[in-house]
């Protein structure tokens, strides 16, 4: 027979039963656990039911198109592209239903599905190409062949494939008529490199050229607004002075309070990470958002569900549910965040490592010191939760009020790690005015990435570049052409050592090419480059498009042009980026001798006199005057007739 504080505490337990336990569990699979099938569409609809809640939705634009080019017959086939992840076999669900299908039929776990149309034609759905094996992926490359290019066919085809197997199966494929090799190799290459088929009668849909930014803000919707949430009104878990860490992090990942400042600036760090080359599927997308909800370090296998919360209310724990520190994987552990790609990503910003001292300063002493406490209260005291909270001012007393011997210890250890804490939460906290002495950027690897994204919008938009921007990006090229602290911004200087184009101070100037190209004149601009999705220095050495050299500026190597112009040693942030530059200028040094080149043997000898002795050689020298400023001597070498 129970004890008496048994059954109260049986009682409570009844009373605290969460309304929102299954969505919340439901949710859970869509984050970084070892089995997460709620990440892969086949296994959706079979948690659906068992959860007894409404599915996430994503939004699907481009379906409707997809649905139009297939009923008005302008592509009797379909490829619906991208990498692991990007919604491939989510996207042929919903064009299945949109063209009038059963979504029970579809659910049937079987690889291939037929739908008649009402225009005449069958579409042969395949979910997954990877499923099939040689034999059945041969014939479906088969069907596909014939249905591009038999324009009496009416048989068509919608597949759901990664790009390396798509093009794995068209490399192998053999006609079993003739044994002819594919005729659609190249073009889906192409198609995958430039976007859109040459074939009208194929259409390539590739997932993985869409923006990560407008996903990531989808995603977010979609979960933060789902309506399983209202449950959670009547919660006994986030009454009175109880605070349930879940609805803490979804309040703050929906943005009421600051104005969306967290997601814009997650947003980001997602579009800064494809800038750099990096691409983020959905389905990494909803593992980061559902662990920014769920995650804490002491729940099971690192991500919450309602059952923990008490007991992490219980124990003082909630500021370890922080949806800061969530966002870099720090719930999971160094090894299990490592393995996921998305935090990977995001912990390469190095964001809670890096910092400035006015930022540490108002930290570690803004509590106590007149000058700094109001921003200590306004910055860190005004968050009760994950701000200074009564774990983390415990902490800082310690670690001030103890002796050397603690603070080597344990003791600063702990802070150090709140500290870093703090820096993370900072970063989504901090206010957008650059004229505040706490950058938010300054608390990542890259202090410039808000030039380089209001660089990025400006090209993107067809504007011209801010001109601080622009004046730093010269500046720093001059500084790597020519290995001299130059601080011209109205030319770019072309030097070499003479005969070592690699060689990091280059003297002797082969062109002066002005910092703004006007008209069809030589010179440069920064413009959008449409295939890449990325701004790119763009130098004409002549008067056509012919002289163009571009170089692509990511993120890094922006980072890295900005330290540069500022004064740091080229090799002291990354070597590869100084190679890349010195690869740049070798290229403009080589386009500017065609030119050259080409310009002399267009003229006849005869018309030009020779201005000085024969084999005289009139060279240009960088000189740089006291304040900065670069200036050309000329000098003629030699001792002609």
């Amino acid at each position: 027979m129970l004890k008496s504080d048994d059954l109260k505490a049986k009682d409570m337990e009844r009373t605290l039963t969460p309304p929102s336990n299954h969505w919340v569990r439901f949710l859970r699979n869509y984050g970084p656990l070892p089995t997460n099938g709620n990440l892969f569409d086949e296994h959706v609809t079979a948690a659906l039911r068992r959860a007894h809640v409404k599915p996430i939705e994503l939004p699907t634009p481009l379906v409707d198109e997809m649905a139009e080019i297939m009923l008005s017959r302008n592509a009797r086939s379909m490829l619906i592209a991208g990498t692991a992840g990007d919604g491939k076999t989510y996207h042929a669900r919903k064009l299945w239903v949109k063209l009038g299908g059963d979504e029970r039929q579809w659910d049937e776990p079987i690889k291939t599905q037929s739908l008649k149309l009402a225009n005449g034609t069958t579409l042969r759905f395949i979910k997954d190409l990877s499923e099939l094996g040689p034999d059945e992926g041969n014939a479906v490359i088969g069907g596909l062949e014939q249905s591009v290019f038999d324009p009496s066919s009416d048989l068509g085809f919608v597949i759901a494939c990664n790009h390396g197997q798509i093009l794995e199966r068209l490399r192998k494929f053999a006609s079993p008529i003739n044994g002819a090799k594919s005729r659609l190799l190249e073009n889906v290459q192409a198609a995958f490199l430039n976007g859109g088929s040459e074939i009208s009668a194929l259409k390539v849909i590739d997932l993985g050229k869409q923006r990560q930014r407008h996903s990531f803000r989808a995603v977010v919707k979609a979960i933060v607004e789902h309506e399983e949430w209202e449950r959670c009104e009547d919660c006994a878990l986030n009454r009175n002075d109880r605070r349930c860490p879940i609805l803490i992090n979804r309040d703050r990942a929906k943005g009421a309070d600051d104005g969306a400042r967290f997601t814009n600036r997650l947003e980001d760090l997602i579009e800064l990470t494809r800038l750099n080359g990096a691409h983020l599927p959905v389905r990494d997308l909803l593992a980061l958002v559902t662990n920014l909800l769920l995650g804490h370090p002491d729940a099971k296998e690192h991500l919450m569900t309602c059952g923990d919360v008490a007991r992490i209310q219980n124990d003082n724990s909630l500021d370890q549910a922080s949806i800061y520190r969530n966002v870099f994987g720090a719930n999971l552990g160094e090894r299990r965040s490592m393995a996921r790609g998305v935090f990977r990503a995001l912990k390469a910003f190095q964001i809670g490592e890096e910092t400035t001292n006015t930022i540490d300063g108002m930290l570690v002493y803004g509590r106590h010191d007149l000058t700094l406490s109001d921003d200590f209260n306004a910055l860190v005291a005004n968050d009760g939760d994950y701000g200074a909270n009564a774990g983390f001012i415990a902490s800082q007393a310690q670690y001030l009020e103890g002796d050397e011997t603690a603070r080597e210890a344990e003791v600063a250890a702990t802070f150090l790690r709140r500290l870093r804490d703090q820096r993370q939460r900072l970063f989504f906290t901090l206010p957008d005015a650059e004229t505040t002495p706490y950058r938010f950027w300054d608390l990542s690897i890259l202090m410039f990435a808000g030039d380089y994204l209001a660089l990025y919008r400006a090209c993107e938009d067809k504007r011209p570049p801010p001109p601080n921007i622009r004046s730093r990006i010269i500046r720093g090229l001059n500084r790597i052409t020519t290995g001299l602290l130059l601080d011209n911004t109205h030319s770019v200087f072309l030097a070499s050592s003479g005969g070592f184009s690699h060689s990091k101070v280059s003297v002797l100037c082969d062109s002066e090419i002005p910092a703004q190209r006007k008209g069809a004149a030589p010179g440069l601009s920064v413009v959008f480059d449409s295939n890449t999705l990325r701004p790119c220095i763009d130098v004409w050495v002549g008067s056509d498009a012919t002289s163009s050299v571009k170089f692509q500026l990511t993120p890094v190597r922006f980072e890295f042009l900005c330290r540069v112009a500022e004064g740091a040693l080229p090799s002291s942030f990354s070597n590869e980026c100084f190679e890349d530059l010195l690869a740049f200028k070798v290229r403009l040094l080589r386009k500017t001798e065609h030119i050259r080149n080409l310009s002399f043997a267009s003229h006849d000898e005869e018309f030009h006199e020779p201005t000085h002795g024969q084999g005289d050689l009139d060279l240009a020298f960088v000189e740089i005057e006291q304040n900065g400023s670069g200036f050309l001597k000329r000098m003629i070498v030699g001792g002609g007739q």
